[in-house]
């Protein structure tokens, strides 16, 4: 056994299998990979953190996801998670296989690369990844597509079919690496399970790539933008226009980025636009309002003139009236 500690080059062509069937006893036999965590079916968020493999097999009945995979079933259904991924395993191609679970609301693209390059930094048969406790997670993990068919080959040889075994006795004959990830590796078993999930995903830290991605899936869109530059936009037309301007403007952002043929690249240039569009008008309205602020200041000054003028002329016509009583004869002057 050996412990992963340096990632490897990028990754080569992967496939991937999702188990989805199993019976969720203790979600009372709930539908588990459609239970919705930040407003996504779990398989649907376990879909797109694979979306790059080559091949993506669901071991399950068939239903309406996020986007085309091919599905199998292990026999008979409710086999097993050995059974399931045998199942599967068969309509893979690729040297390396990821090998997931249904519940996984929070592992996402980066951890599938750590798990990729885990496996390909040295001699390893799998990489998987460990929970809080350092738990091994043989449905989190990357595996050597041959070493699992040999294993697989020899348990239904020993056993005479695969029926009922735990994955335990499938990987105890692999030469395994291990990737600490207490969050990914995270799944859903319970329905206190589920309320956590949920709960975390709208925190601070978090809520706003989660409902980003959710959108994007939504809305059927395979985009990366910086989300930084949207929000500074957003910021600069509120501050700079007014407040309704901000989504509006966003939106517009986003319509023209599309008939430029979209793209990062599309939504980079149209932001760049709006925003330096929101900083001149701002700019002129700090104008108009340093123009308004002078002519106001001249105004004051002004009145303060004319108040000054007034009076100093009130200030003489008094003391002319108090000489004119001075020199005057008094009433018993003769």
């Amino acid at each position: 056994m050996t412990s992963y500690e340096h990632p490897a080059a990028p990754c080569a062509p992967y496939d991937a299998v999702v188990l989805a069937g199993g019976g969720a006893r203790r979600l009372g036999g709930a539908d588990k990979p459609g239970v919705r965590v930040g407003g996504r079916a779990l398989l649907d968020r376990v879909l797109a953190a694979c979306a790059d493999a080559r091949t993506t097999v669901v071991v399950a009945d068939p239903r309406p996801t996020s986007r085309p995979v091919r599905w199998a079933r292990e026999d008979p259904p409710g086999a097993g998670p050995v059974a399931a991924l045998d199942a599967g395993l068969r309509r893979t191609g690729a040297d390396d296989v990821l090998v997931l679970s249904a519940d996984l609301p929070f592992l996402a693209a980066p951890t599938v690369r750590r798990l990729l390059e885990a496996l390909r930094s040295g001699g390893a048969e799998g990489a998987l990844l460990t929970d809080a406790e350092g738990r091994d997670q043989p449905l989190v993990a990357a595996y050597r597509t041959a070493a699992l068919r040999r294993e697989l080959a020899a348990l239904s040889a020993a056993a005479g079919n695969l029926t009922g075994l735990p994955l335990r006795r499938l990987t105890a004959g692999l030469d395994l690496t291990r990737v600490p990830d207490p969050v990914a590796s995270f799944d859903c078993d319970t329905w206190d399970d589920i309320a956590t999930a949920r709960t975390r995903i709208r925190e601070h830290g978090h809520v706003l790539d989660e409902w980003i991605s959710a959108a994007k899936d939504e809305l059927g869109l395979d985009l990366d933008v910086d989300i930084k530059v949207l929000l500074d936009l957003a910021r600069d037309a509120a501050h700079g226009v007014a407040r309704p301007a901000a989504p509006l403007t966003t939106f517009l952002v986003g319509y023209a980025a599309a008939r430029a043929g979209g793209g990062p690249e599309a939504v980079a240039e149209a932001a760049r636009k709006a925003a330096a569009l929101a900083l001149r008008w701002a700019e002129e309205a700090e104008q108009e309002k340093a123009a308004k602020a002078g002519e106001s200041a001249k105004a004051g000054e002004s009145e303060k003139a004319g108040e000054s003028e007034k009076a100093e002329a009130s200030e003489k016509a008094e003391a002319s009236e108090k000489d004119s009583g001075a020199g005057a004869p008094g009433p018993d002057a003769g």
